[in-house]
């Protein structure tokens, strides 16, 4: 005898079966204190990814024009190395990158002051790791935010 319900719920995944079990999930970023929508909510993942591809490209672009000119290659280290000086620079100064920026989003502590040097410096080789950036929690916060204690919001 086979259990629809069973069934039902491995194909919906764990969030309904949670939901079904009375667990109440709410929004993303609610347990952090910031609002669901408009500025200072957590930044959509459409948006962040988009904001990454545009600094990627644009460190290429540098590390081939400066740097590496007899090779273009998009997975140039050195293209790597201009990408991590530009995520450095740009959230230290002003809590963005130039993706970030025309996007609207801004990398921030979790009280809304600007990062740290040393913060920055975490997030960004954890970023360079790929792997901590691509595991989230349920408010789609990656390991590298959570070491450094930030959060990308809209602005």
């Amino acid at each position: 005898m086979d259990n629809r319900e069973a069934i039902g719920s491995w194909l919906s995944g764990p969030r309904a079966a949670a939901e079904e079990m009375g667990v109440e999930f709410g929004y993303r970023g609610e347990r952090l204190g910031l609002p669901e929508e408009g500025p200072g909510s957590i930044a959509p993942v459409g948006r962040r990814l988009a904001a990454v591809f545009v600094d990627w490209i644009l460190c290429v672009l540098i590390a081939y024009g400066l740097i590496a000119h007899r090779d273009y290659n998009a997975s140039n280290p050195w293209a790597l190395l201009v990408f991590g000086a530009l995520s450095v620079v740009g959230l230290s100064l002003i809590g963005s990158t130039p993706g970030k920026r025309l996007f609207g989003l801004r990398v921030v502590r979790l009280d809304g002051g600007r990062l740290l040097p040393l913060a920055v410096l975490i997030r960004t080789v954890l970023l360079l790791l790929v792997i901590p950036a691509a595991v989230w929690d349920r408010d789609t916060r990656g390991l590298h935010d959570k070491a450094a204690g930030a959060v990308q919001i809209r602005v």
